[in-house]
């Protein structure tokens, strides 16, 4: 197993970033446990994702996680490989454009591979958008394609 690096600036820093890919990150399970977490945690149990005997006929032939659960690792993928330091708080803004592009079936392994867009400044600090996309190992597809905004401020 590859430990990524993680690549951590100061605030002055990231204007300097910008067009730096950042990534890829280790490999997460996306396991059904986690699935199924998931599912109790936002109350969505459709088959598709929680009953693994009647997924096995459905369209994808297993369970497959849930579209959001994958876009909710973008975080953990993310500050795995990027970090900030010398800031006071860390919020994350939005997301500009999220496509969910191909299933995550349960067992698959995912990370994440970013490009830091643009930095701009805002009152006392600045915001990030990131180009990100999460991989499912062994896919062609990426599971989601993202557009994700952050604030850093001092």
């Amino acid at each position: 197993m590859t430990v990524a690096e993680q690549k951590t600036v100061r605030l002055d820093e990231l204007a300097g970033l910008v067009g730096t890919d950042i990534g890829p990150s280790d490999w997460m399970d996306v396991d059904q446990g986690r699935i199924d977490r998931f599912a109790a945690a936002t109350d969505d149990h459709q088959w598709i994702h929680t009953d693994p005997d009647r997924a096995k006929d459905g369209p994808f032939g297993t369970t497959i996680a849930h579209g959001f659960l994958t876009l909710s690792l973008f975080i953990p993928l993310w500050t795995s490989v990027f970090d900030v330091e010398g800031v006071t708080t860390k919020v994350n803004y939005g997301l500009d454009r999220v496509r969910f592009t191909a299933p995550v079936p349960a067992g698959s392994r995912v990370r994440l591979v970013g490009t830091l867009k643009e930095v701009t400044e805002v009152k006392g600090g600045v915001q990030l958008a990131v180009s990100g996309t999460i991989e499912v190992e062994g896919q062609e597809r990426p599971a989601v394609v993202v557009d994700f905004l952050a604030r850093f401020y001092a």
